[in-house]
């Protein structure tokens, strides 16, 4: 697949860049793409809740009234799950949620979700990404300029870049990676792909093409 480069301006600059089918042009697998976001999401969470079983609570032991005779049920202690303050039945303990996934698989789901953002026409490639000092009303001109203003994008460079960086922090909608981080969440999560020129061939190598 070819594509036209645009520069910040917007405009054409009369090069393009080729989107290897290997990669931008596979049949999309769904499933690939839903294990490799799961485990992402997962790998996220800290795992660290915890609430009280009733041996951990504080509280007195005492046998709250005797075994018989009172024509009620037999209440051995206040710490008891079924009362106010005891501890809570199969509560919530400290536990891991990363899982594994095969290389492979990881690969398939990356290249599927590309592979629907280029079926999408939802990829933007700029011949270059780069500004002398962190400014992020250079940056919003920059999208402006793209026409992408306001969308929720993933701006791919070929490697970190403090200064592109720091000028699109602050934006809620703008996320920025270097190509060795591309994830299959980062890019089904946004709705554009805005990508260096030398960044494509940087993905390419990623995937050892």
């Amino acid at each position: 697949m070819e594509i036209a480069i645009l520069n910040t301006a917007g405009q054409q600059t009369g090069k393009t860049v080729t989107l290897k089918d290997e990669i931008f042009g596979i049949e999309p697998n769904d499933h690939a793409i839903y294990l490799d976001v799961k485990q992402h999401l997962a790998n996220k969470r800290q795992g660290t809740h915890k609430s009280k079983q009733r041996n951990e609570v504080a509280g007195s032991t005492r046998k709250l009234k005797k075994q018989k005779g009172t024509g009620g049920a037999r209440c051995g202690s206040i710490l008891s799950p079924l009362f106010p303050g005891g501890g809570r039945v199969f509560g919530p303990v400290p536990r891991d949620y990363s899982f594994k996934l095969n290389k492979k698989l990881k690969q398939l789901a990356r290249k599927s979700a590309l592979s629907y953002k280029a079926k999408g026409e939802a990829i933007t490639v700029v011949d270059t990404l780069s500004l002398e000092a962190p400014k992020t009303k250079e940056f919003i001109a920059i999208t402006k300029n793209l026409g992408l203003e306001g969308k929720k994008m993933l701006v791919v460079l070929p490697e970190s870049n403090t200064t592109v960086s720091l000028s699109a922090r602050n934006l809620q909608n703008v996320k920025v990676v270097p190509a060795q981080n591309l994830n299959t969440y980062d890019v089904m999560n946004a709705a554009v792909l805005v990508m260096a020129a030398e960044s494509v061939e940087a993905v390419n190598q990623m995937f050892g093409l």
